[in-house]
């Protein structure tokens, strides 16, 4: 499993539309950014401290096919990035990602 962090009105244009090619930052680089598991949570801290009003969206490696390709990123890790456009029917789940005394709380075995 891979995760992307929205903010509410990306997450409403993607249940909206079916197909979404991301934030803006997916938008200006050119692929969608994906995190793991380990890397959410940095993710959260670094690119969407303080913000609320997140959801945290799960996909299958495998439903995304051969358009996600692993990276090297920030600290020179690998990163998950989608080369195409995302569509709802690839999303498992989907939460909110509630922010808690200036943290965003991660799912039970994600943080």
């Amino acid at each position: 499993m891979i995760y992307k962090i929205f903010r509410t009105p990306e997450w409403e244009s993607l249940t909206a539309d079916e197909t979404t090619l991301g934030a803006p930052v997916d938008l200006a680089d050119g692929f969608i950014h994906f995190s793991t598991a380990a890397q959410a949570p940095e993710t959260a801290a670094k690119h969407f401290a303080g913000v609320e009003g997140l959801w945290l969206i799960a996909c299958e490696e495998a439903a995304l096919g051969s358009s996600l390709k692993w990276e090297p990123s920030r600290g020179g890790a690998d990163f998950p990035h989608l080369y195409a456009p995302l569509r709802l029917d690839q999303v498992a789940w989907a939460q909110p990602l509630p922010l808690i005394d200036g943290t965003h709380r991660f799912p039970a075995g994600l943080a």
